[in-house]
């Protein structure tokens, strides 16, 4: 894989059933999206997994988020659409889906997340932000739209006021708007452009109780009042707007879904011990004769279950998705309709979709169940599985329905091996090895993932790709600190980053380097965020195992993080703690004078997750001692940005990635 074969990843979002009123085969629909290097955007069309494949459904080149109404007659779905400022917005729109043209019905400030159509097939419920008047290209009380570097002064009393890849929040709260389908799809209304609530906080996750009659939304704990990480489902009442308490959580809620007994199921997280390193489990609240929701109950085990993502609840159970040592599978967990005297452990749940697969979302309707998932050669296909007499993920029924990955397999997919290894102190390792062309032995790079409450996977990855294909042989795993090998795996870095989880790092590297086929004289170290704090460690206490290092968008001074960071006034106590001496023992800038390898420095300008002063404090202090160190910046992205930056850039990154390897470690 070459750099610009990024634009060969096509990769689907979170497909949608659409069942059919007559018997026939139900629809499945997904929005399969692309980077475009030379328009330098993400494209993004409805497809129709069809006869092993897929055909375009819809019209528009950034179409995203599809949702089937219940009854099948309706498709939801986000089109990009340009705003009085020349901006795109992602609007709301509905199309007949036996065929028709879509018709756009929102007309939302800043665009709409994706919706959730209410039980009757007749309403959909969305979230929008809504702006204070005169910033992001609206019109100020004056009728001026003033520039982005115009707008009045922002005053803030609060933390929580920032995000990275979002920006502000405060001056534009997420609030739930409804939208009646009938109406306005017949055109007898007027594209909804006002929201539902005027909450002193933003809302997320709608879901509609099950007789329609309201909407349940997530939001911050006393509707943000203070700074806190505790969330609570509230009911919205459909006419005033008005929002109360439905269900009190333990910690937070991400994700609702009503079961057909009314049970209320949630993903969500204790804090009890902390808002770090804290897997998320299923709960379910059932309902009291009064209407009233019961206390919620963990149905998952902690410290085993991690589940990611929404539930779907069936007849008898509950499907959720479940991290497991470098997959993200489909598991199901039983319900009858009283809750367990016990959580369900990881061995207790059904697999409906396992091995070695990504799950990012699904959808099951009547038996049928349509997941998008990465495997180890496709970034993204659409698996179906018929649940119907189904025990196990390996029985038939279930098929891969499109080959979204061929252009990529035609370019040749380097082969992932599973590695094994033991760390300093007897604890068992794991990981992988992406192995290039030819007999080696070959150089390495040892990559460290970020987090850390993150895992590498099975799954295509198309960093680990693209190094493997120049030549290098690519290291990759969880060390402690990752998610998906339990509670305690994941909370062992929280008072200790730069211990065990360095000790892991290089348990794996030793293990890889036992292969015949690789080189153990030639060892390269890079990572990001997480990772990239890693690899400024490993190369100042680590460093005569390495050629070189790469390090990005890094935490690399927990001082100055804590103040700068948009989580860093949570996060650096959580896993760090507050004393300054302990910050600075725990920060790879305190020893910076110990680096001697070459040292590259990379950051994006508008990174709030780890500020640019993080990278350039790095790099001062390294170039002031004298190591030979790069800093490489690139404008107008934010941390995310090899995975979702400007495809351009993603590219440059990859040609600099390269050839910096190709000076510090050459293949030949």
């Amino acid at each position: 894989m070459l750099p610009d074969d990024i634009q060969r990843l096509r990769i689907p979002s979170r497909p949608t059933i659409a069942v059919s009123t007559d018997g026939s085969t139900p629809k499945v629909l997904t929005a399969v999206s692309r980077p475009d290097v030379d328009t330098d955007e993400y494209r993004s069309a409805i497809e129709l997994v069809d006869d092993g494949g897929t055909r375009r459904w819809s019209s528009g080149d950034h179409d995203t988020a599809p949702v089937a109404s219940p009854d099948g007659r309706w498709l939801a779905f986000l089109r990009a659409v340009p705003d009085e400022g020349g901006r795109d917005r992602a609007q709301l729109a509905v199309v007949p889906t036996d065929g028709g043209e879509a018709r756009v019905v929102s007309a939302l400030p800043l665009g709409a997340d994706g919706p959730v159509w209410s039980p009757d097939s007749r309403r959909i419920a969305v979230v929008a932000r809504f702006p204070e008047p005169g910033r992001y290209g609206t019109e100020d009380t004056h009728g001026r739209r003033p520039a982005a570097d115009a707008e009045a002064p922002r005053l803030t009393r609060r933390l929580d006021h920032h995000t990275d890849g979002t920006g502000y929040l405060r001056d534009r709260f997420a609030q739930l708007v409804v939208v009646d389908v009938e109406a306005e799809a017949a055109g007898t209304g007027s594209p909804v452009s006002t929201p539902l609530t005027s909450l002193p906080c933003s809302v997320g996750a709608p879901v509609w109780t099950p007789d329609g009659s309201a909407v349940l939304v997530t939001a911050p704990r006393d509707l943000g009042a203070t700074e806190t990480h505790d969330s609570d489902l509230y009911r919205v009442d459909l006419t005033s707007g008005s929002a109360e308490v439905a269900v009190l959580t333990a910690g937070s809620v991400d994700s609702a879904a009503f079961g057909p007994d009314g049970t209320l199921f949630f993903v969500g997280a204790t804090h009890e011990d902390g808002v770090v390193g804290e897997p998320d489990g299923l709960w379910a609240a059932t309902v009291r004769p009064d209407g009233s929701f019961a206390p919620p109950v963990r149905l998952t085990d902690r410290a085993t279950v991690h589940v990611a993502g929404p539930a779907i609840a069936r007849d008898g159970d509950v499907l959720v998705t479940v991290l497991d040592r470098g997959t993200v599978q489909i598991r199901s967990v039983a319900w009858s309709g009283e809750t367990p005297s016990d959580p369900a452990t990881l061995e207790a749940l059904g697999t409906v979709l396992g091995g070695h697969v990504v799950v990012s979302g699904f959808d099951a309707r009547d038996g049928l169940v349509a997941a998008a998932v990465a495997t180890p050669d496709s970034p993204g296909e659409i698996v179906l599985v018929d649940t119907a007499d189904q025990d196990r993920a390996d029985a038939d029924g279930t098929t891969v329905a499109t080959d979204l990955g061929a252009e990529v397999r035609h370019g040749g997919v380097r082969r992932i091996e599973e590695l094994h290894g033991t760390s300093a102190d007897g604890t068992p390792v794991h990981g992988w090895v992406v192995l290039p062309d030819g007999d080696g032995p070959h150089p390495v790079l040892r990559v460290v993932h970020g987090g850390p409450f993150g895992q590498d996977t099975w799954a295509f990855f198309d960093e680990a790709q693209v190094y493997a294909s120049a030549g290098y042989a690519v290291v990759i795993g969880n060390p402690r600190g990752s998610a998906g090998y339990g509670l305690d795996h994941g909370r062992a870095v929280i008072g200790a980053m730069g211990t065990v989880d360095v000790d892991d790092v290089l348990a794996l590297l030793d293990a890889a380097l036992e292969r015949d086929d690789l080189d153990a004289s030639r060892v390269g170290i890079m990572g990001g965020s997480y990772g990239g704090f890693m690899t400024s460690w490993l190369a100042a206490h680590h460093g005569e195992r390495f050629v070189a290092a790469w390090s990005e968008r890094a935490v690399n001074a927990w001082d100055s993080f804590a103040g700068s960071s948009d989580i860093g006034w949570f996060f650096a106590d959580a896993y760090v703690g507050s004393d300054p001496e302990e910050q600075r023992r725990r920060s790879p800038l305190t020893y910076a004078d110990r680096v001697s390898i070459p040292f590259m420095v990379a950051h994006s300008e508008q990174d709030w997750r780890c500020p640019i002063e993080q990278g350039q404090r790095q790099y001062v202090a390294l170039r002031r001692a004298g190591v030979d160190a790069s800093f490489l910046v690139f404008p107008g992205e934010g941390h995310e940005l090899s995975r979702s930056g400007r495809p351009r850039h993603r590219v440059q990154r990859f040609e600099h990635v390269l050839a910096w390897w190709g000076e510090h470690l050459p293949v030949g």
